[in-house]
């Protein structure tokens, strides 16, 4: 047998196994291969090492590593000997290694499959998961080199090492002898398995972002000493909006005798703060941010966000600079959220930090926001402030991220952290594009799963400077794949608002029933007609008259409410001249009243105002509150400051904004209106005084059903149509179905066709005889199709077919195109079919230009198309939809992810918008659904069972209403794209 000294070389350093993980605590470590040049850094790494920890490694005392130990641990053939490190700030932190054995236990060489595995992690950094993280990574190097198995000798008294195998969810065999545990595990990836290292995923993640979100102590750098700049403006929003925690101020360029910044400690630099930092907020030029977090990483800080500018989305070099200040953090265990970003808010009690760019803090409240654009964030931010106010309270943010060019924590992060936050119970995010849309969507699934999840999707690219695969998929599939997680994709902020406030008030609703009344007819067919529009079922409007008063409202609104026929209600409300008119506050109390007897059904009111005279009734009439109820200077006060008004208070709230109100954030236009000219001027009639500056808004009492009020029936529709969707998907997704097991599946003879088909080429269409022999292994039939190179050949096809038969042109530029004329049916002897085939070559050319064939007719039906294709970043997509122009012109296909389960199977069916077509539209005969489903269930197992299937098209399948015919079929083999779903736990490479 070879020397380890002599397999050195067999392999080159493999780069590719380095990673950065987020561990069990939220910070970060890097996994890379042990190479010769780690001696020192191991020997350093050893001396930390408590004598019970080297005892439980070696089983017996072993104070210090023998200059031939030093040797054989760091010097490997990366297949046979292995050993990976963990680091934080280049030094390390834990280490594990596999040598290969054979059967009798000595070291060996392939095609040996076991390995024994050994790790020492540093105490004090026990208890992070780093050993559940090597042990995930090893374990991918083991599979990459051909080990199936591990073998781990472990003392008793190590439970925790103990714990870290058995807990790993891998399939083992537990046995005692000689006083030592020996443990053994196969190394593939069992349904437990990734379920543990997803949990683990997605408590590390949670943890990471709540350290960003709720840290003890904070330093801004690159704080100015006059008002104003980046620094000092953060600085100041984070004091002002009631931070609790400890807040330094830092910049190199204070004199050394400052002390305090406006009552903030002041500091030259992070070294220099006694006591530890979490959270650091860098303000500085970019040329200027790695000495910065040089320092920062050097005093333990554990999170950046970083708002200076200068980085990817400058260009080339600002790319490089971003990979470099990424790898720079991530050296220290840092996450980052930025660089360019506009900062991040947490308005829950204990926390009230305000890191951000906008003046005030937002009003707390039960929804998450979500955006990578600080454009977005502040037109979030301010449309929030302006529709916060509802007919019975105010709804405000629990935390808000604004990632910029989202280097390191992105929205799946976010996203892991809301999904047990409980401060949250809606999620809006704004996505200009989906760097890892297969997580995204695992992710997406889970949470929309607890709490709902509205999404507006831009078309970006992936993040710059990510090493992202990017999706080949058109936007509008990513869309629906979206739609099949449970998220609520919507198309404007709009509608991202108007979406997030009534799931964020109301129950979702039990169905597409709705009921609507007011006093506006003609505002009430406007609603009708929407919801008819947006596929609800509303009963016909009860108009309450012009003459309505509160009494009338409360008493239609409870007995629409306790209508069983009835899931939601639109109340539609205009301003009424005359006296009993019902004011903002009367009509508030009824509509709340009436919709508290019956909390589980949603009301939405459409509350139109008509401007001036809104503005004079409130004079005229006094349904404004009294002026003695206003702070100074808002709405009730003689004198009203324009926008702009010099003579105006810098630090007074926006009059009429509402209840709590605050001014908006920097960039948004401030209002002015009378009480009563907004939406929700109903919400300002009852609702609480506007707060003052520094002191915290009130948010409304738990259990308070607020009810949403929208200024056009369009939106309070299209809301409510979102709600319905999202609350029949939690229906379903309770009972997701099963992926059916078919006996008459040959997985094992497929696989070795592909291996053979395979062998010839790296990747490839197959043959239509090969393609018809794999698809009939997973029982999928395709109809006989014969070459005619000649009217003759022709004609011997057909009488080994049996008539009647097709003719049909299978040249590129004619196949799927009878509109064209490239195919003749229904051909019921030798006499039509030389006929046919004459005019055939008579108007597209010689044989050799139609490449015709002949092939028995199929029973009728309607013609559809199935697909699916392997996407690098999504993943393996299943796609139906009707043959022809439905499917080529007007795009009409839909989507699921595969595997695909059998609900899905009939939902994806009746998903397009020919569905109809297929089940008896207009008289027609209805066709076999569940033999399409049936279909389409196969063709997914064949892509989730081999992965080298990388395409499949099945045009055109004629649905008959007895089975289903394919008439052609295409498949593309390839190497499988690697799925790093499947592998160990790996934060974006840079």
């Amino acid at each position: 047998m070879q020397t380890s000294a002599g397999r050195q070389d067999r392999h080159e350093y493999p780069a590719h196994w380095e990673a950065d993980v987020v561990l069990r605590d939220g910070g970060t470590a890097r996994i890379r291969p042990i190479t010769v040049d780690d001696a020192d850094r191991l020997v350093s790494f050893y001396e930390q090492v408590s004598d019970e920890s080297k005892y439980y490694r070696f089983f017996a005392p072993y104070p210090r590593l023998s200059a031939k130990d030093v040797h054989r641990f760091t010097h490997h053939d990366f297949v046979d000997r292995v050993g990976l490190a963990a680091t934080i700030g280049g030094e390390f932190i834990a280490t594990v290694r596999y040598d290969r054995i054979g059967a009798d236990g000595l070291p060996a060489s392939a095609p040996a499959d076991e390995a024994e595995v050994a790790f020492l992690v540093q105490d004090a950094h026990q208890g992070r998961g780093v050993a559940s993280a090597l042990l995930e990574h090893v374990a991918a190097v083991a599979r990459e080199r051909g080990i199936r198995r591990f073998a781990a000798e472990v003392l008793p008294a190590n439970t925790k090492m103990i714990k870290v195998f058995t807990d790993a969810g891998y399939t083992q065999k537990r046995s005692f002898e000689d006083g030592v545990v020996r443990l053994e595990f196969d190394l593939e990836p069992t349904d437990r398995s990734l379920a543990v290292q997803r949990a683990r995923e997605q408590r590390a993640e949670a943890r990471s972002v709540r350290r960003l979100l709720a840290p003890g102590s904070v330093a801004v750098i690159g704080v100015g000493r006059a008002p104003g700049g980046v620094g000092r403006s953060v600085l100041d929003n984070i004091r002002d909006g009631g931070y609790g925690g400890r807040l330094h101020a830092v910049n190199r360029a204070f004199p050394e005798d400052l002390k305090e910044v406006d009552g903030v400690p002041a500091h030259r630099s992070v070294r220099e703060i006694d006591g530890p930092v979490d959270l650091a907020v860098i303000a500085v030029p970019a040329d200027h941010v790695p000495a910065v977090v040089a320092e920062c990483g050097e005093h333990g800080v554990q999170g950046l966000v970083v708002l200076s500018a200068g980085y990817a989305e400058s260009g080339p070099e600002g790319r490089e600079r971003q990979r470099a200040l990424v790898r720079h953090a991530r050296a220290y265990g840092m996450r980052l959220i930025g660089p360019n970003a506009f900062g991040i808010i947490n308005t829950a009690p204990g926390v009230r930090l305000n890191a951000s760019l906008a003046p005030e803090m937002p009003r707390p409240g039960r929804i998450g926001l979500f955006a990578q654009s600080g454009a977005i964030g502040i037109a979030l931010l301010s449309r929030l402030h302006r529709r916060g106010g509802g007919v019975t309270g105010v709804t405000g943010v629990s935390t808000f991220v604004s990632a910029g060019n989202r280097a390191d924590v992105s929205g799946n992060d976010v996203l892991q952290y809301w999904y047990d936050d409980p401060e949250t119970d809606v999620a809006l995010m704004y996505l200009e594009s989906i760097g890892n849309p297969r997580k995204f969507t695992r992710l997406a699934r889970r949470t929309a799963a607890a709490k709902p999840l509205v999404v507006v999707q831009g078309v970006g690219s992936a993040p710059q400077g990510h090493a992202v695969r990017a999706t080949r998929l058109p936007h509008a599939t990513v869309s629906a794949l979206l739609r099949q997680a449970g998220v609520l994709r919507v198309d404007t902020i709009t509608e991202l608002v108007d979406t997030g406030l009534l799931l964020a008030r109301q129950p979702l609703p039990a169905g597409p029933r709705v009921a609507i009344l007011g006093n506006s007819e003609s505002l009430g067919a406007l609603a009708y007609d929407r919801c008819l529009a947006e596929g609800l079922r509303p009963a016909r409007p009860v108009d309450l008259t012009t003459r309505a008063t509160a009494e009338d409202f409360h008493r239609a609104l409870s007995a629409a409410l306790a209508d069983d026929t009835v899931d939601s209600v639109v109340v539609t409300a205009i301003p009424a001249i005359g006296e009993g008119s019902p004011g903002d506050a009367e009509l508030a109390e009824a509509l709340r009243s009436a919709a508290a007897a019956v909390p589980g059904k949603p009301v939405l009111v459409v509350h139109v105002e008509l401007g001036g005279l809104a503005q004079a009734l409130s004079a005229a009439a006094s349904t404004a509150p009294a002026a003695a109820d206003k702070a100074p200077g808002t709405a009730g006060d003689a004198h009203r400051f324009e926008p702009g008004d010099p003579h105006r208070p810098a630090d007074l709230p926006t009059a009429g904004a509402g209840a709590g109100a605050v001014p908006p954030p920097p960039g948004v236009a401030p209002t002015v209106r009378a009480s009563g000219s907004e939406p929700h001027a109903m919400a300002d009639a009852v609702g609480r005084e506007p707060a003052v500056r520094g002191d915290a808004p009130v948010p409304p009492p738990d259990g308070t059903r607020l009810i949403p009020a929208y200024p056009a029936a369009e939106r309070a529709v299209r809301a409510l149509a979102e709600a319905v969707k999202y609350g029949q998907w939690r229906r379903e997704a309770a009972d997701p179905g099963k992926v059916p097991e078919y006996d008459d599946i040959d997985e094992k003879g497929a696989a070795r066709l592909i291996g053979e088909l395979l062998a010839r080429g790296e990747g490839l269409t197959i043959p239509a005889a090969e393609t018809c022999e794999l698809l009939g292994k997973y029982g999928i039939r395709v109809r006989q199709a014969l070459p005619a190179p000649t009217p003759d050949a022709a004609a011997e096809a057909a009488r080994a077919l049996g008539y009647p038969v097709a003719l049909k042109a299978t040249a590129p530029h004619l196949r799927h195109r009878a509109d064209l004329g490239g195919v003749r049916l229904d051909l019921a002897d030798e006499e039509q079919l030389r006929r046919a085939y004459a005019e055939l070559t008579e108007l597209f050319g010689t044989p050799a230009d139609l490449r015709p064939v002949v092939q028995g007719m199929a029973p009728r039906g309607v013609d559809t198309v199935v697909r699916a294709v392997i996407d690098p970043a999504a993943g393996a997509v299943l796609s139906f939809g009707l043959a022809g122009a439905a499917s080529q012109l007007l795009g009409d296909m839909a989507h699921r992810l595969v595997p695909v389960t059998d609900r899905e199977a009939t939902s994806l069916v009746r998903s397009i918008r020919t569905a109809p077509l297929l089940f008896g539209w207009r008289g027609s005969t209805p066709v076999d659904t569940p033999a399409l489903e049936e279909l389409l269930l196969r063709v997914s197992r064949l892509v989730d069972d081999h992965p080298e299937v990388v395409a499949v098209t099945l045009e055109p399948v004629v649905v008959a209403p007895h089975g289903v015919s394919v008439l052609g079929a295409t498949v593309r083999l390839a190497p499988p794209p690697a799925r790093d779903d499947l592998g160990p736990r790996t934060m974006p490479a840079y």
